[in-house]
């Protein structure tokens, strides 16, 4: 059967509208314990902005997703749509828990990060222990390569580069939290085509969450994603590129499994753009600088605003062209 409309679009609703009323709550919270980014050289704000995006983005995806799981098995509901749900739950109930402490632990460990600014090594390492217990679980690329040991190098080094491709993106006002809308969106609508519904309302209740979040990030940010957050949409975009069977008896393409790298492209590119640059001018790959496609574009005549709205406008159409 064709899984209902209805139930994606309640999905993408009900986490935009979580988001949308707890963000002012976090907000307050961030200001009072004082966990704000402050002005600095390599930064356009003139005064502290609270780091508490993170959270209200995961408030926006745990909220209706726990609430829909109890709802589906505590009240045993005769739709057929929620016994699919409840179907596709027992079945990946193992992968779906350790996506969600996955979640959790990406979202904390940015938050410490906020606040006690890591080492390097420190964050890889924690990045690096959540992207194998993600594999453990048995949320694993396998790129037809009969290979366990490949399956988990392989699926670690896609968490954690697009992990930090996206930390590495959240560099201007939006540009992070839109191309992460615009991923998780293309990954629903990929993920409904294909009938695999509970990864389509994954997608969709992430692209929620972060629809609901966006007014406070763009285009004047009274709130910031933060590494928290970063963090947080970096891991669940490199899972939503895992979770699809891109390639399937009714899609027997073997190019379909590229389908990621398209949806992901601009964050992709823009990591490897700075990493190389960064290594030709002999500065450690994970400093900051002005030097992603954001400032390059402000370098020529954007402003800031113009400059985002390029870079989403470029994350949307390859993301269509990836739907093709």
């Amino acid at each position: 059967m064709i899984f209902p409309l209805n139930v994606y679009l309640i999905a993408f609703a009900a986490a935009l509208l979580t988001t949308w009323l707890t963000s002012p709550l976090w907000r307050k919270e961030f200001l009072r314990v004082g966990l704000v980014d402050d002005p600095g050289e390599r930064k356009i704000h003139h005064t502290p902005v609270p780091l508490s995006g993170g959270f209200a983005v995961m408030t926006g995806i745990a909220v209706p997703i726990i609430s829909a799981a109890v709802f589906i098995f505590f009240t045993s509901p005769d739709a057929k749509s929620f016994a699919l749900l409840r179907y596709g739950l027992e079945k990946r109930g193992l992968e779906l828990a350790a996506i969600f402490l996955g979640a959790i632990g990406m979202l904390f460990l940015g938050w410490i990060d906020d606040k006690h600014e890591l080492s390097a090594k420190k964050k890889f390492a924690g990045q690096f222990f959540i992207a194998l217990l993600v594999a453990a679980a048995g949320v694993r690329i396998t790129l037809f390569v009969p290979n366990i040991l490949f399956s988990y190098a392989i699926t670690i080094l896609w968490i954690l580069t697009v992990t930090n491709a996206f930390n590495f993106m959240d560099n201007m006002n939006g540009l992070c939290t839109g191309v992460g809308l615009i991923g998780a969106w293309y990954f629903g609508l990929s993920a409904a085509a294909a009938g695999q519904y509970l990864v389509a309302i994954i997608a969709f209740v992430t692209s929620g969450a972060l629809l609901g979040f966006l007014p406070q990030n763009f285009p004047r940010a009274s709130a910031f994603l933060g590494d928290a957050g970063s963090h947080l949409v970096g891991f669940l975009l490199a899972v939503l590129a895992i979770l699809p069977h891109f390639y399937t008896p009714q899609n027997q393409r073997s190019f379909a499994v590229l389908r990621p790298l398209l949806i992901l492209a601009v964050p992709l590119a823009d990591l490897v753009w700075v990493v190389i640059l960064r290594w030709r001018m002999g500065k450690p790959f994970y400093v900051g600088d002005n030097n992603h496609f954001s400032h390059q574009l402000v370098r020529r005549g954007f402003n800031p605003r113009r400059a985002v709205l390029a870079i989403w406008l470029v994350a949307a159409l390859l993301g269509w062209l990836a739907l093709l």
